[in-house]
């Protein structure tokens, strides 16, 4: 059983640095060299992703798997890289894995792992990719993000919570526009 009071941490948002893909790189390789032939590809998401607009800066990704049982048997490749495997963590069809900083024990890294058929993946790249392609839009996702800090400093739990109505309206606009593109 998880602790989840380990996830009630306070919500830092910073301006966005070009740092962090260069940072989301050089992690992709490593996640590469750790899981070899059952990975796919590894998406950068998140707000860290999204030039421009403030986000907590801690870098996820999508690895996607050709299965999940397969990943499962490469969980030790993941720990050795440091990171704490947690398995589904709420989300059936994914494998979560956190990687915190050993000398601040601030989170660094999240990966939201899917297998290649999971819908899940569809929906977190067209919300990505709409933000990139609407910059309006992603700050107006900044400026939720900004209230929802200021209500619940302390709690990342209830901040994305309150960020939670919004991302979910314009997660349908992303996945119609999306469906657009294809």
């Amino acid at each position: 059983m998880i602790d989840i009071s380990q996830e009630i941490i306070g919500v830092e948002l910073v301006p966005h640095s070009p740092e962090w893909a260069v940072t989301a790189r050089a992690e992709t390789e490593r996640i590469k060299s750790a899981l070899g032939e059952i990975l796919i590809r590894v998406e950068h998401m998140g707000s860290t992703s999204i030039p421009g607009i403030k986000a907590k800066p801690i870098i996820d990704f999508i690895p996607i798997v050709t299965d999940l049982d397969a990943l499962d048997a490469a969980k030790a490749s993941l720990e050795e890289l440091g990171y704490d495997y947690l398995g589904e963590f709420g989300i059936p069809t994914r494998r979560y894995c956190r990687l915190n900083d050993k000398a601040t024990g601030k989170r660094r890294f999240q990966l939201h792992c899917f297998a290649e058929d999971s819908p899940q993946i569809a929906r977190h790249l067209a919300f990505r990719d709409y933000l990139r392609a609407h910059p309006a839009i992603a700050k107006e996702y900044e400026a939720v993000k900004e209230r929802a800090a200021a209500l619940h400093p302390d709690n990342v739990l209830k901040y994305n919570d309150a960020k939670n109505d919004w991302i979910k309206e314009t997660e349908r606009a992303a996945l119609a526009w999306a469906a657009t593109r294809s």
